[in-house]
């Protein structure tokens, strides 16, 4: 998941870090996270948008997808759209689905081997959509840079390895959904 750290003065639903570490203890947290695509006039996948991240906590270099927490008050549809901005920029121009109900529900446990999914942080539930997106995009706040790779340059055993928390499932699933797994 996401881990911008700074309380946001001017967003009231913000949690401290203490009062946020003390809810992941207690409650799951609800999350967006988007699979990035790009696609031919045809709607086909052409490229899928992989972050590459380096963690605050361990020092390790990883890919992931756009996520974040749901804020108090917030939309669903407003939730995707402010964390996709926050990770892309703002001249992504990511095309919202029309329906919020996503292609998949991920959970994410703080202990291993439960699922394939884990956050050594918490117990989190997130709604994963596809997103395609038509500008330009500038990773913003803990995101060194976006890759976009074909199909099967992002389900290469390497890139899935390098995926955080169990994330290429998301992507082969997400591949999956829009039919465009490699032959």
């Amino acid at each position: 998941m996401s881990s911008v750290r700074t309380p946001d003065p001017e967003q009231p639903a913000w949690l401290s870090p203490q009062a946020l570490d003390e809810t992941r203890a207690r409650v799951p947290i609800l999350y967006v996270e988007a699979v990035p695509v790009r696609v031919d006039s045809l709607g086909r996948v052409e490229c899928v948008g992989l972050l590459l991240r380096g963690s605050i906590d361990t020092g390790a270099i990883t890919r992931t997808l756009v996520s974040g927490r749901v804020l108090l008050g917030e939309s669903v549809r407003d939730a995707l759209l402010r964390n996709l901005e926050k990770d892309l920029g703002p001249q992504a121009f990511p095309r919202l689905p029309t329906s919020v109900v996503p292609f998949t529900v991920a959970e994410y446990h703080p202990m291993p081997g439960l699922s394939s999914l884990h956050d050594a942080r918490q117990h989190a539930v997130a709604l994963v959509y596809v997103v395609p997106v038509t500008g330009e995009c500038e990773p913003r706040q803990d995101a060194l840079e976006l890759t976009w790779m074909t199909p099967d340059e992002a389900l290469h055993t390497d890139v899935l390895h390098e995926m955080e928390g169990g994330r290429g499932l998301l992507v082969r699933q997400a591949l999956a959904h829009l039919g465009a797994l490699p032959a």
